[in-house]
């Protein structure tokens, strides 16, 4: 009978499962349609809008290399050609996967939000607490990246590669899925390594890092955030520092999260063993 009891629970689990990954989906599908009427606007004020020249961005490091007397490619920003659609269907598909795309990206605190739904029912009501903030500070992040590629690593990425030529005899006539797809790869891509103190948080929580671990590796972390960062933006120092020192602030603070969950950990042991 407790077999029978047991493969119940489990069966129920999984259609609790079911039912939260589908209204995840139907959030996101709600989204996607909204976005996907509202295409044009989507298109021209958000995925298109650093090949306009007064993007803020540009105008920005424009004064700031101006203050310091520098000249700045920011200054003059250009872009001649319009984008390619090379099939009958691509403007639609691309409409679609973009919606879709951005669906999953404004349903992120929602899904977070299902996710704990899922997992409350098996913590206790002291975890319960603890856990109700995890859905903000993963949202925060997350759109904290967000905020971060669009303004900063997808415009000097795109002013770059947009200019970036070998020979005359090469000309650069780039496809709309090829610019869409770079937009949306680096807003999903960057929003998620801002996730990483968050990541660090579980890991030292089920005890796969440590602090000095983090410690440890920092050099190596400082080298890997040069190379991610001089792979996503055009060869120059001052693009590579603005891109690699948020990384850097995150990885601080994600040793400043594992010791500060360490010391949570050491102090309930201790409590425990006072009992």
């Amino acid at each position: 009978m407790s077999g029978t009891e047991k493969e119940m629970s489990f069966l129920g689990h999984l259609e609790e499962l079911r039912w939260h990954l589908i209204r995840s989906a139907t959030a996101i599908l709600i989204i996607a349609i909204v976005l996907f009427v509202f295409q044009k606007q989507v298109y021209e004020e958000f995925l298109l809008a650093h090949r306009k020249p007064d993007f803020i961005t540009y105008q920005l490091f424009c004064d700031f290399f101006q203050l310091f007397g520098v000249e700045s490619g920011f200054c003059n920003v250009q872009f001649k050609d319009s984008l390619l659609s090379l099939k009958p269907t691509q403007q639609l598909m691309n409409s679609i996967w973009s919606s879709v795309i951005l669906g999953l990206i404004l349903a992120f605190p929602y899904l977070l939000w299902e996710m704990w739904r899922f997992i409350a029912p098996g913590l206790t009501s002291k975890e319960r607490k603890k856990s109700r903030g995890f859905i903000f500070v993963a949202s925060f992040l997350f759109f904290l990246g967000i905020l971060f590629s669009f303004y900063v690593i997808a415009p000097i990425s795109i002013h770059f590669l947009y200019n970036y030529q070998i020979t005359d005899l090469i000309q650069n006539n780039f496809t709309m899925d090829s610019h869409i797809g770079l937009v949306t790869n680096m807003l999903l891509g960057i929003s998620i390594l801002f996730e990483l103190p968050v990541l660090v948080y579980f890991l030292t929580k089920i005890g796969l890092i440590t602090p000095e671990f983090l410690k440890r590796y920092r050099k190596h972390a400082l080298v890997v955030v040069l190379i991610v960062a001089a792979i996503i933006t055009p060869p120059d120092i001052a693009s590579q520092i603005i891109v690699a020192i948020p990384i850097l602030i995150l990885y601080e603070a994600s040793i400043k999260v594992s010791r500060m969950v360490l010391k949570k950990q050491m102090k309930h042991e201790q409590q425990s063993k006072r009992v």
